[in-house]
């Protein structure tokens, strides 16, 4: 399991032209799952994730969680996170997880967040426009 977190101010996805979900202040995240990826690595990613201190404190030190701030979250699935590049310029993708899978996954990780912290989903397998004010930046590879 691979997430890309990205501490933001404002951020939206949009299928067709239409808003599908926005966040203001709180964290993107990038999910993408691989063979073997189980209930348990979502269980760890949502820990690490909601406890991941990227926030500023008073003094301007990043020392504060998203369970600190008040944030929420936008997850968005993103297969591409598994993009093997090593033969050629065109990605191969067979390491990531399969959409029958996957959106299992996705859906089980999107709901153990939403516990912690309101998360919003895009929409699994659709073609969507991101658009995200990276603050900072602040972005952050996690693996499980």
């Amino acid at each position: 399991m691979r997430v890309v977190v990205q501490r933001s101010k404002k951020s939206n996805v949009y299928v067709d032209g239409k808003l599908v979900n926005e966040i203001d202040s709180g964290m993107v995240l990038l999910v993408s799952f691989t063979q073997g990826d189980t209930e348990d690595n979502i269980s760890k990613m949502v820990k690490k994730i909601a406890n991941l201190r990227i926030f500023d404190d008073e003094n301007g030190v990043m020392n504060k969680s998203i369970l600190d701030v008040g944030g929420e979250i936008l997850s968005i699935s993103q297969f591409t996170l598994y993009a093997d590049t090593t033969k050629g310029n065109r990605p191969s993708y067979f390491k990531a997880l399969n959409g029958e899978e996957a959106i299992k996954l996705y859906e089980k990780f999107n709901e153990e967040m939403n516990k912690l912290v309101p998360t919003k989903p895009g929409i699994f397998g659709a073609e969507m426009i991101l658009s995200i004010t990276n603050d900072g930046p602040i972005t952050i590879l996690l693996e499980f």
